[in-house]
């Protein structure tokens, strides 16, 4: 009986290591794969966006095409936004919904992201209040939108990421940005969205403008 005790007592603590590596790899090993990525893909955007304007510029899937600060998280928020919301994409950042509106256009900008993992982009999105600012940077523009309201729904519900969110079919007239994540913190059971309206658009300055 001691050994059978012993034995279990043994594996308890061996599957309790195994977690714990497993849980440390998750929100450590994970952050630090997606800052390598973000700082990669902050150098590319960077240099692209010195270079002169070529006017069939298409973003290619997994590239950078633009960055969002949200003034509640602090100063240090910033990610550059990646096309695509493939597994691969959003490792490397928060993702745009390919087909979905681009900054600043009619319709809705939708941009998905971690929650838990791969640095948790949008782990705080839960905070956000009607009113707070969504910045969004591209190379000529930025456009601020302003939040206008959350729903939490089921991951089938990708109606939330229509031109019109919630209304699939109807033709937008407003410039909207959606951003959807996982709900709750550490499960994909459902998905929090936020939804927001282009509230003003100034041009950007480029960082060699402002020195």
């Amino acid at each position: 009986m001691r050994v059978i005790i012993r034995g279990l007592g043994e594996l308890c603590i061996t599957a309790g290591v195994v977690v714990l590596l497993f849980v440390t790899y998750s929100l450590w090993g994970t952050g630090r794969y997606t800052q390598a990525q973000q700082d990669k893909l902050d150098d590319e955007l960077s240099r692209a966006w010195r270079e002169p304007r070529v006017t069939t510029e298409k973003v290619s899937l997994g590239k950078g095409m633009a960055r969002i600060h949200v003034p509640r998280f602090g100063k240090k928020f910033s990610y550059v936004i990646v096309e695509g919301v493939e597994p691969a994409d959003l490792r490397k950042g928060p993702g745009h919904y390919p087909g979905s509106a681009l900054p600043g256009a009619v319709g809705n900008f939708v941009v998905s992201a971690h929650r838990t993992t791969y640095s948790a982009p949008f782990n705080r999105v839960g905070e956000l209040k009607d009113g707070d600012e969504i910045v969004i940077d591209t190379r000529t523009r930025k456009y601020t939108y302003q939040v206008t309201g959350r729903r939490i729904v089921n991951p089938s519900a990708v109606e939330v990421t229509s031109p019109v969110p919630g209304r699939p079919g109807r033709k937008p007239k407003q410039r909207m940005i959606t951003l959807t994540t996982c709900h709750p913190k550490y499960s994909a059971a459902q998905r929090l969205v936020i939804f927001g309206k282009l509230s003003a658009e100034v041009p950007r300055v480029p960082a060699t403008a402002q020195r």
